[in-house]
């Protein structure tokens, strides 16, 4: 019924996300141990909210961008030293009756953990600042995020949200719940692109292997603040370490031309701007 639906032209069939089937590597393909990991939190902000659930899945790749076994997750709640808002409910479908008593070891999280080559979130950003402060054994891994290091968009999808891409790519699954948005982004990852045929997985693993660069803007004119958030910019408070000032962050390729463009349209002078390398092992952190 599904398949003739399917064939009519008329329908879409989304599918319900099953257990992935392991395969064997080939031959002589070298094989890395990946980490996927997805935090349910009180609140936004790392230095005040809290950890309320962390799953953990392992999965076997090839330096290539193949995904060949998903192993047995890592999942726990864990009860904050505070209610937790409604709207955090919400969204997420924990409640205190959910998490009460529960807590998760950080020294079990670093067993568990100590295995993977490399760590990956849908939106690094946000999971990587949390389970830092967590465990430090995610201070030495290096990191890669699905949503932001894959060209979704290039690729034919409508949006970057875990929910959005698995509906362009066929599948539905229960949301917000930690161990299924692994899941879910495993498949994502291991499955071929729209436009390009390849692994999603291959083209993340390209794009965390590259270098960046960071350029602060520091004491840029106020009146021009609406130039560089155009061009990209993004503004720090200072309150991860940093200073406060609007900055970028660059490729290599594109590294001389972006301080060429703030010494001609922004300071007017030559300046001796300094841009941090940023790689793998600190993207994503406080640390930049």
């Amino acid at each position: 019924m599904a398949a003739a639906l399917a064939a009519s032209g008329e329908y879409r069939v989304l599918r319900k996300l099953g257990a992935h089937v392991a395969r064997d590597a080939p031959v002589g393909v070298q094989v890395r141990t990946g980490l996927l990991v997805d935090v349910e939190t009180t609140g936004l902000d790392p230095s005040r909210e809290e950890i309320i659930e962390l799953a953990m899945t392992p999965f076997t790749y090839s330096v290539d961008g193949e995904i060949y076994a998903v192993g047995e997750s890592f999942h726990s709640f864990r009860q904050p030293s505070k209610p937790i808002p409604p709207e955090i409910t919400a969204i997420t479908g924990i409640d205190d009756a959910m998490v009460g008593g529960c807590s998760i070891d950080p020294a079990d999280v670093s067993t568990f953990a100590a295995p993977a080559a490399l760590v990956v979130a849908h939106n690094a950003a946000f999971d990587r600042r949390f389970l830092e402060r967590y465990s430090e054994v995610f201070t030495t891994k290096p990191w890669a995020c699905s949503m932001s290091q894959v060209d979704w968009a290039g690729e034919g999808h409508e949006g970057t949200k875990l929910a959005y891409l698995a509906v362009g790519a066929g599948f539905f699954y229960e949301r917000h719940r930690a161990v299924n948005d692994c899941a879910a982004t495993i498949a994502l990852l291991g499955a071929p692109l729209p436009r390009s045929g390849v692994p999603a997985l291959a083209k993340l693993l390209d794009q965390a292997r590259r270098p960046t660069w960071r350029i602060w803007a520091e004491g840029s004119p106020f009146d021009l603040k609406d130039v560089l958030k155009a061009r990209g910019y993004r503004w720090s408070d200072g309150g991860a370490g940093g200073p406060r000032s609007w900055y970028i962050d660059v490729s290599e390729a594109d590294k001389d031309a972006e301080l060429f463009f703030l010494e001609r349209e922004v300071y007017l002078r030559e300046i001796d701007l300094r841009p941090r390398r940023i790689d793998a092992y600190d993207r994503f952190s406080d640390r930049c």
